[in-house]
């Protein structure tokens, strides 16, 4: 297409969203559900956040980690969450072009930087339990910054590697969306182009981020599980409650976004309820696994109160 054709097509200023459903009853259901998980979600990790923040006895690698995956899915959360409930209130579920790309490009940074943070976390339990004399040597702050940083800086990578194309596609005729957020795959059907071989690439440009961070989790646990049926009975079990729960978080988030941007399989409330469950439940899901099965967490949630009402009472 000519960039003459281009200019004479009108541009789309603002894309219609169509949410979850056109039931009337069912959205005012929908914004009371989700305005409270979307408050769970915020409030469970902040305090995660918080208790490692603050308690001594958890600044370790580990916890380190799990703060910043805890940061990680608040906004991973915040992308999409927000405007999906505000839009059960209203008539007119409009998103603007600018806030369209927002959404496109955050999401996919914060759900890479995500998926490469989980790997950092495998290698971290790697350490741990395979490497345990070197651990605070391997697994030192510097290090553990220096992973996080570039979690984010394949995040941003991925990212941009996404918006750089759509951002300047020509979109002149529809501007429907059949879900409840800016959606890359539903965006680019939009276009006014034959899709077919861009949506081939941004499967591919996904998979190489998604597939290849799968793989490495499962190949790191595997070899951790192999190490803890050789040690002992007292390190084993800690060891595979740890792995247990780092396990069920990989697998809760990666399905999802593998059946939706991998492997996608066209079923539309199929890829809502998938994108649903990624995008809100998983991080609902992180703090109750990781605080719930933890003791150290629980512990250092007992000291917090306690400290809480200490104070209180000396005031």
């Amino acid at each position: 297409m000519s960039k003459m054709d281009r200019g004479n097509q009108s541009v789309v200023s603002e894309f219609v969203i169509w949410g979850l459903s056109h039931s009337q009853n069912l959205q005012v259901l929908l914004f009371v559900m989700f305005l409270i998980l979307y408050l769970l979600i915020v409030s469970g990790n902040i305090v995660i956040m918080v208790l490692i923040t603050t308690d001594p006895h958890l600044h370790s690698p580990m916890y380190f980690l799990l703060a910043n995956l805890s940061f990680v899915d608040m906004w991973l959360s915040s992308v999409t969450t927000p405007k999906m409930i505000t839009n059960f209130l209203r008539k007119h579920k409009t998103i603007s072009f600018s806030g369209c790309m927002s959404q496109v490009f955050f999401a996919h940074c914060i759900a890479a930087g995500e998926m490469v943070l989980l790997v950092v976390m495998a290698y971290d339990r790697y350490v741990a339990i395979c490497k345990p004399l070197h651990y605070f040597t391997i697994m030192n702050l510097k290090r553990c910054t220096g992973l996080v940083l570039t979690s984010w800086t394949i995040g941003f990578v991925h990212a941009m590697s996404h918006l750089v194309v759509i951002v300047e596609l020509p979109f002149c005729g529809p501007k429907e969306i059949d879900s409840f957020f800016c959606d890359m795959l539903l965006v680019i059907k939009l276009a006014c182009i034959d899709s077919h071989d861009l949506d081939i690439l941004m499967n591919a440009d996904c998979g190489l981020v998604g597939v290849t961070c799968f793989i490495l989790l499962l190949i790191s646990y595997t070899y951790i599980l192999i190490t803890v049926r050789q040690s002992s009975k007292a390190g084993a079990s800690k060891a595979l409650s740890t792995c247990t729960a780092h396990l069920t978080v990989v697998m809760i988030f990666f399905v999802p976004c593998i059946f939706i941007y991998v492997w996608p399989l066209d079923i539309t409330w199929l890829d809502k309820f998938l994108a649903v469950f990624y995008s809100v439940f998983t991080p609902l899901l992180n703090p109750a696994i990781y605080t719930l099965r933890n003791k150290e967490m629980k512990n250092a949630m007992k000291r917090f109160i306690n400290n809480y009402v200490d104070s209180k009472e000396n005031y």
